[in-house]
């Protein structure tokens, strides 16, 4: 909302009027009073997802959601569901397998032997966050991503490995990690997408001062973090679960609270032997 500028009129009709010209005294319209404080900005529009809401995470690659989907997130790569609420995934924090040679060579994280450090569960290598300067060139090229994901018409975006600094071998701290987010999230929402916290339980607590506006929990049903985000996030939560105690566990304490949904752990697509997609 605009603030215009505030001008204050003395109006006097006729007879109040004859009464003060009676009495002598001078009466004078003030001209209006420029106020010094600047118009404000418009507010984007950033729309959370919808709270308890049925979801489907299609990140093995897209296919047409059940009828009881209302939520759905993508690769940015992929085109959004129509229809839907769309959630953009983008690896933030590492690189796609394979993909290190699309990154400058001192934005990658090295140990001390000049060797790359890697996520050795996925095979991607870390991103160097500890000076201002790196972070805002990794974060320059990552919202890029963000505003293909803007243009494909996506609602929010996920961004991926928030919690990598764990896997940095003591070179990166949860402060860089959240340094880098807030720029993401500042330019998510100037192009009006929300802006998820991807697991990282222990910095939930900081999501307001991030500027995040909903929360991606891959087994906080398994581990029992389910409770920190709905805390942190006022419920809304997408959680996703990869096994079926998983599944019952966030079920019976959220099921009526949160989006809750029971994939396979690549995340595959129906027709595939391992497809499996459940909800409460």
């Amino acid at each position: 909302m605009t603030t215009g500028r505030r001008t204050r009129v003395l109006l006097i009709g006729g007879i109040a009027a004859a009464v003060a010209v009676a009495l002598g005294v001078i009466v004078v319209n003030r001209l209006p009073e420029a106020s010094d404080e600047p118009a404000a900005t418009p507010t984007p529009k950033v729309e959370a997802p919808p709270l308890h809401a049925g979801l489907d995470y299609q990140l093995g690659g897209p296919y047409q959601p059940a009828a009881d989907v209302k939520v759905v997130v993508r690769d940015r790569t992929a085109p959004i569901a129509a229809g839907l609420y769309n959630v953009c995934y983008v690896n933030a924090f590492q690189t796609q397998p394979g993909e290190d040679g699309d990154w400058e060579k001192d934005l990658l994280l090295r140990d001390a032997a000049g060797k790359l450090v890697i996520d050795e569960d996925w095979d991607e290598p870390l991103l160097d966050l500890r000076t201002p300067d790196k972070r805002t060139r990794i974060a320059a090229k990552l919202n890029t991503w963000i505003d293909g994901c803007a243009a494909s018409g996506y609602q929010a975006i996920e961004p991926d490995n928030y919690d990598s600094y764990t896997r940095s071998k003591g070179l990166l701290t949860p402060e860089h990690a959240k340094a880098l987010l807030t720029l993401l999230a500042e330019h998510a929402h100037s192009r009006n997408l929300a802006i998820g916290q991807k697991n990282t339980a222990d910095l939930a607590k900081d999501r307001k001062t991030v500027g995040l506006d909903f929360a991606v929990s891959e087994e906080c049903g398994q581990y029992d973090e389910c409770a920190v985000y709905a805390d942190a996030f006022a419920d809304n939560v997408l959680v996703v679960e990869y096994t079926a105690d998983g599944l019952r566990k966030a079920c019976t304490a959220f099921g009526g609270r949160l989006s809750i949904v029971l994939r396979d752990r690549d995340v595959t697509a129906p027709g595939s032997a391992t497809y499996v997609r459940r909800t409460c």
